[in-house]
């Protein structure tokens, strides 16, 4: 039975990692005649897709990026799966869509399709995230910090409720899954956190930056 079990976690994981290393951003960039990778930032998020490609491509970007993370993890849920099994496989979704193997283990940040897995794990804490996200956006309209703010407030929201948890030890793999992705987040922004402490990350609407701040922004590495 426990071997079952183990083969039954790997195929979902497997499952959920390939279904987050879908280009999405790459694909609808190429149908528009656009390589994302050598365009802007070379990321292939909706972010980048927005600046390089236009505010449409960018719209199915970050429409489909989630639709990713809810079939990954919709499945094992559905089917009443061990709660670490859905665990399991919402974080390699995320690791999927963040290190696509396909791509030379790189991608896109992974907001979109966490807010995707997280949406069948806990709809409630993701709404919160969502709203939290969106009130960022506008006030300060970096997107990596409304990012990385939603992804924060996501464990923190579940370790607050565990006061009110009738079994806290079922409320370990969401708080898992949780603190995971928002590493993940963490880490694949490690160049925007920088950016950000210098004074000089992108927001949105913004003009493009001259070209002696576009050299200095490239040459000094994150610290």
């Amino acid at each position: 039975m426990f071997e079952l079990e183990n083969l039954i976690m790997t195929a979902f994981i497997t499952l959920g990692y390939l279904l987050g290393t879908v280009p999405t951003g790459l694909l609808v960039a190429r149908i528009k005649g656009v390589d994302i990778r050598r365009s802007g930032s070379g990321n292939i998020g909706a972010t980048n897709v927005l600046r390089s490609v236009g505010p449409f491509a960018a719209l199915v970007v970050i429409l489909v990026d989630p639709l990713k993370g809810v079939l990954a993890v919709g499945l094992p849920a559905l089917l009443g799966l061990d709660p670490w099994i859905v665990s399991a496989t919402a974080i390699a979704t995320v690791l999927g869509n963040t290190f696509n193997i396909f791509l030379g283990f790189k991608g896109g940040k992974g907001i979109a399709t966490s807010f995707g897995v997280f949406l069948v794990i806990d709809p409630f804490v993701t709404l919160l995230a969502v709203v939290l996200f969106a009130i960022t956006l506008m006030l300060s309209r970096f997107v990596s910090l409304a990012s990385l703010i939603a992804v924060t407030a996501g464990p923190l929201m579940l370790l607050a409720r565990l006061d009110a948890e009738p079994n806290v030890i079922a409320a370990a793999p969401r708080l898992t899954t949780a603190f995971v992705i928002a590493l993940i987040a963490y880490f694949s922004h490690r160049e925007n956190i920088a950016r950000l402490r210098r004074g000089v990350e992108h927001r949105i609407g913004e003009r493009k930056r001259a070209p002696e701040d576009a050299v200095a922004e490239v040459s000094e590495p994150p610290p």
